[in-house]
């Protein structure tokens, strides 16, 4: 996970809001004042970032309600000046301005706007008890044992009895409810936001942050996901074959939407979970990378820097000696801090860290790679101004580690002294169902959340209509229902951190396609030829220096020049996925044939 120095786009983004201030001059205004404007702002943009963001990694290293109040009043000073400026950016559309520099005008007004102060203190509260409410909420059963959203997680990841399960699910999707009316209020006042700025609404608004048009940019998502649908009915075929084994044609039907509580996760969004009822008979690897970390005894900074060394393989830059004095890369004994993985961008420059509280598993292994993703990110475009230090859109930031996390091959893992004995060449297939339960079965959850969410800032799902609309969705585009009767007013779109909390979710969608895309290009840059899931770029510095042309662009340019800096493609192409999972997609098919000869 990002944690990138507030900047105005980001922060925009990222809450979808910003407070009002003193009123814009009139008039519209002239290339010379906006020249001024932007320098100015960037300006302070920089210094109100450069400290809001050290004020919240002391919040996240030292939890108290003393650095929590600092870090929220450093914030109020970041999103009044995000509101200020753009209000008045919006003095320089339609005047003559260098690409840059209307770019950048463009980039500041991609955020809500309530001019109202009544309202805009009723969006900012509505917006804090929606994350306190979904934060404290907890399924408490008629003995009065009551469990959080983590101990329902471990029940469905682990849990093998379908009653558990249903309880787990059940449990936390009774919670939503109560901050429904909240929620619809809050999409008002976010719509008001929106319109104030020129936007339909707010779906609109955020469609508008992709560099085309709100409409072109649905049609994208829609051609992306009809590219890659054909291997997730195949891969959700053979989950529905392997989990009516385990648990009966009482509970998984053979044809129509599986219940949503069987696949592992509380939103069906990812199946790795069940792979253990999934795994191949044969061809599954008995290697085991977290029993050779705890063999070797690998401190924290020795994960790090398995990842440092795959960028620094590439041509890239060492992390800056700061990097390891100021990061956080295990649990203090003697205080509570944020242990979730994250990676900071703190001065604009070289502060750059991760907060992990890092143990030898193979899983954190992986998440090392990904965070080290963000920081190189950082790093490659530190020299260009604030406004143009984020990633080309904002499933970039995240694509960046998770290309490089489908470069940790056995081959790798050998070069480096991981593995020491040749990999079984039939352990592929394991592997490669493995990842796709994380990557391709993610796919649908990832487009109909914000899909559902488009529908409804637009008015045309109806608060009555909210349980309805989200599971036509989950069905369509999943395959997966309610295993329970729906609600009479019932919010299970709000059991989803995302909507509870308003933080866009195409992102993800866009990161997890981009990421294969990406892999593909740098293995033909690196002159690899074989089987694309193979394939390592560590030690190419000719695909590093491929990917690192994109990476110190930033944000200066549309997404799709980045792209092609780095691909030689202008256009997000689900078939580089496709061309990596190809020999899984044969596998099962050839299963999902006997599978249902089988059933009959």
């Amino acid at each position: 996970m990002k944690k990138p120095l507030v900047l105005a786009l980001g922060l925009a983004l990222a809450t979808g809001f910003a407070h009002a201030a003193p009123a814009p001059k009139k008039g519209k205004g002239t290339p010379a004042e906006a020249k001024k404007f932007i320098a100015q702002t960037e300006e302070k943009f920089d210094k109100l970032g450069h400290i809001g963001s050290r004020a919240a990694w002391v919040a996240q290293n030292f939890i108290t309600d003393d650095t929590e109040a600092l870090t929220a009043y450093f914030g109020e000073l970041q999103l009044d000046a995000s509101g200020q400026a753009a209000l008045e950016a919006r003095r320089f559309n339609g005047v003559k301005l260098s690409d840059e520099e209307a770019r950048k005008i463009k980039l500041l007004q991609l955020t809500l706007m309530l001019p109202n102060e009544k309202e805009r203190q009723a969006y900012a509260d509505a917006n804090a008890k929606l994350n306190g409410a979904y934060g404290k909420a907890k399924y408490c059963t008629a003995d009065g044992k009551c469990q959080a959203l983590g101990d329902l997680e471990k029940t469905l990841a682990t849990s093998r009895n379908p009653k558990e399960l249903l309880e787990a699910w059940s449990g936390w999707h009774q919670q939503s409810p109560s901050y429904k009316k909240l929620y619809t209020e809050y999409v008002e006042l976010s719509n008001k936001g929106a319109r104030e700025m020129g936007y339909a609404d707010t779906g609109a608004l955020w469609r508008a942050g992709y560099d085309m048009k709100p409409e072109e940019f649905s049609a994208e998502m829609e051609r992306i996901w009809q590219q890659v649908k054909p291997l997730h009915e195949a891969l959700h075929t053979y989950t529905r074959y392997k989990l009516r084994e385990a648990y009966g044609p009482e509970v998984v039907p053979l044809t129509g939407p599986i219940p949503a509580h069987l696949f592992g996760n509380m939103w069906s969004q990812s199946w790795e979970n069940i792979y253990p009822l999934l795994m191949p008979a044969t061809g599954a690897s008995k290697f085991n990378l977290t029993n050779v970390l705890e063999q070797k005894k690998t401190s924290a900074k020795e994960m790090v820097q398995y990842g440092e060394r795959f960028y620094t393989s590439l041509g890239m830059p060492k992390l800056p000696e700061s990097f390891y004095e100021r990061s956080l890369l295990e649990k203090p004994r003697d205080r509570d801090v944020v242990c979730h993985a994250s990676a900071w961008q703190l001065d604009g420059k070289d502060d750059v860290r991760i907060k992990m509280c890092i143990r030898p598993t193979e899983e954190e292994f992986a998440v090392i790679h990904h965070e080290l993703g963000h920081i190189y990110y950082d790093l490659a475009y530190k020299n260009q101004s604030s406004l143009f230090r984020n990633g080309a859109n904002d499933g970039f930031h995240e694509a960046i580690g998770d290309t490089i996390a489908l470069s940790i091959t056995p081959n790798y893992l050998k070069k480096v002294g991981l593995m020491n004995e040749e990999p079984d060449p039939n352990a592929a297939t394991g592997e490669l169902l493995k990842r796709a339960l994380a990557k391709v079965a993610f796919l649908p959850f990832a487009y109909s959340v914000d899909k559902w969410r488009w529908d409804v800032y637009a008015g045309k799902t109806k608060p009555a209509d909210y349980d309805k609309s989200w599971w036509q969705l989950r069905e369509q585009y999943m395959g997966v229902k309610r295993p329970l009767p729906m609600l009479a007013d019932g919010f299970d779109a709000g059991a989803k951190y995302h909507v509870a909390a308003d933080v866009p979710y195409a992102r993800y969608f866009l990161a997890h396609l981009l990421q294969f895309q990406l892999h593909r290009a740098l293995c033909k840059e690196a002159g690899y030829t074989g089987p694309l899931h193979q394939c390592s770029i560590y030690g190419s510095e000719k695909a590093g220096k491929k990917l690192w042309s994109m990476l110190e662009m930033g944000a200066s340019k549309p997404w799709p020049e980045a792209l092609k800096a780095a691909t030689g493609e202008e256009r997000i192409d689900g078939q580089a996925m496709l061309d990596y999972f190809a020999p899984l997609k044969t596998w099962l098919d050839e299963q999902n044939k006997q599978l249902a000869a089988k059933a009959k």
